[in-house]
């Protein structure tokens, strides 16, 4: 794994709209990368990808272990949300896709740092835009990219062939990766929707659209722990329709999957330890609330660095080894790995001028050297 600077093209940001990708920038600069390239060998990516199906296959052993056992709590979930969850397991409700986030120094073994597997976004980025850059920079190379196609093998797969797509309205990167999704199941033959979530109603049986059309299957690019909280969570627990991602997702994209993993995968090399005591760990420590996003309210002790957010009051709390993002050129890239479906189908990588990545980092393209 290395990092190269390339020349910026003069119209990158006209390339990125006219693929959809309107968030290309926002007030503090260029989120997408347009001089800048990670690269990587063959035998790397094969590692990422035989990696990401094993960590696949043992994620679902950690929802069954939970869920068998009754571990809810100790993940941020409390009854009867955890019955949702339950239920949903049982049923085989389908996902669709999730996204790893690793720490790799091409020295040691890449180190799980969390799963997004409800709501990762950097989506329309990782499967289409930073394929095209390839193809316009680097046509004889390759990139661990089949996420466009497989995404829509997934939604073809779907029971029901009506999708309605959600998203919250305030966020426009939201906006645009719901558009995407919706984009993809129309090419998936679907009779695709878009609603936002705040437009969603509920008329005693059903949740219904605005013209109180009921809605049966929906994709919502919002996080089960928030419906959890709303004024509509109790309708929730008569399963009116089918949800993407399901809710036993909703088990890991906590990051209390984490000390599970570890107590079930102990010494695992692409595992951190992980526990819900911080007495239980040697060495350096990163506190973690169970549920947080855009790296808010992260601590690293031993450095002193702590971020801001909106979870600080959280009662769930992991703790973790600490594993240092290698530097490259005073940046620190995170990769991502992504599962659609039970395939390991790519990978992305964001980096920020943080040990913790946060809502500022930037997103850069990648490519093989074969």
């Amino acid at each position: 794994m290395k990092k190269e600077f390339l020349p910026v093209r003069k119209n990158w940001q006209k390339w990125c709209e006219e693929l959809g990708f309107t968030f290309h920038t926002d007030e503090l600069g260029a989120y997408w990368q347009d001089g800048a390239c990670y690269v990587f060998s063959e035998a790397e990516i094969e590692v990422f990808e035989r990696m990401t199906l094993e960590l696949h296959q043992m994620c679902l052993e950690a929802v069954d272990f939970v869920i068998t056992h009754n571990r809810f709590y100790e993940l941020g979930i409390n009854e009867p949300f955890a019955q949702l969850c339950r239920r949903s397991w049982q049923k085989k409700e389908q996902g669709i896709y999730g996204r790893f986030d690793f720490s790799y120094d091409d020295k040691s073994p890449p180190k799980l740092l969390e799963y997004n597997a409800d709501t990762p976004t950097s989506l329309l980025e990782a499967a289409v835009v930073q394929w095209v850059f390839l193809e316009d920079r680097f046509p004889e190379d390759d990139q661990f990219n089949r996420i466009h196609e497989a995404l829509i093998e997934q939604l073809q797969t779907l029971p029901c062939k009506t999708l309605y797509c959600a998203c919250a309205r305030e966020s426009h990167e939201d906006l645009c990766t719901t558009e995407y999704i919706h984009d993809l199941a129309l090419q998936a033959g679907l009779d695709c929707k878009f609603i936002y979530v705040d437009d969603i109603g509920w008329d005693g049986v059903n949740f219904v659209d605005l013209q109180n059309k009921p809605i049966k299957q929906l994709f919502k690019l919002y996080p089960w722990e928030w419906m959890f909280e709303e004024e509509f969570a109790p309708y929730l627990l008569s399963e009116p329709w089918q949800v993407i991602e399901p809710s036993w997702k909703v088990l890991l994209s906590s990051k209390g999957i984490l000390p599970i993993l570890w107590e079930l995968f102990p010494e695992h090399p692409n595992l951190l330890p992980s526990f819900f005591n911080p007495k239980q760990i040697q060495g350096k420590i990163v506190r973690k609330p169970c549920f947080s996003r855009e790296g808010e309210n992260i601590t690293i002790e031993h450095l002193g660095l702590k971020t801001e957010g909106s979870y600080d009051d959280c009662s769930n709390w992991i703790y973790q080894q600490f594993a240092p993002l290698p530097n490259f050129y005073g940046r620190y890239p995170v990769i991502g790995s992504w599962v659609i479906g039970d395939e390991a189908a790519g990978i992305s990588i964001r980096e920020d001028e943080s040990l913790i990545t946060l809502n500022s980092s930037h997103f850069v393209p990648h490519r093989i050297d074969l």
